[in-house]
């Protein structure tokens, strides 16, 4: 397999961007995409797609503590249509307790909390798609 997969932390207000190295063992944070709608977030993904030479996306899914899918996992999922819509793979993740991970990793550095606003999406992005390379092994 050498094929990067671009991860995503799918918020109301932004997304959090990672993606692998060719080989898929490394998970790095990319970027924060602010929401601007469907269509423009779309776009900025599949451009991002085009840029790492993949066609596929992992999505984090916030689940229930229970591991129930609520309401936030079905906006999750709606977005996602749009990208299989725009000809791209998607994969799901279990993303419970990842941005608190991600919080953690960005205290550990002594970032402030300014700081951990603008990294926190993409740090927890890296995680769910650490946790999913980690799992296809």
């Amino acid at each position: 397999m050498n094929e990067r997969i671009l991860a995503l932390d799918i918020g109301d207000r932004r997304i959090g961007i990672a993606v692998t190295d060719p080989t898929r063992t490394i998970a790095s944070p990319v970027e924060v995409l602010t929401r601007v709608g469907w269509g423009p977030d779309v776009r900025r993904i599949t451009e991002l797609c085009r840029q790492y030479d993949t066609v596929e996306v992992l999505s984090g899914l916030p689940l229930n503590m229970d591991g129930s899918e609520g309401f936030q996992a079905a906006k999750v999922r709606e977005f996602c249509a749009q990208l299989e819509k725009a000809g791209l793979k998607v994969y799901y993740q279990d993303e419970r307790l990842t941005t608190v991970t991600a919080e953690e990793a960005l205290l550990e550095d002594n970032m402030s909390r300014q700081d951990r606003k603008g990294h926190v999406d993409k740090v927890a992005a890296a995680v769910i798609l650490r946790q999913w390379l980690d799992e296809q092994v």
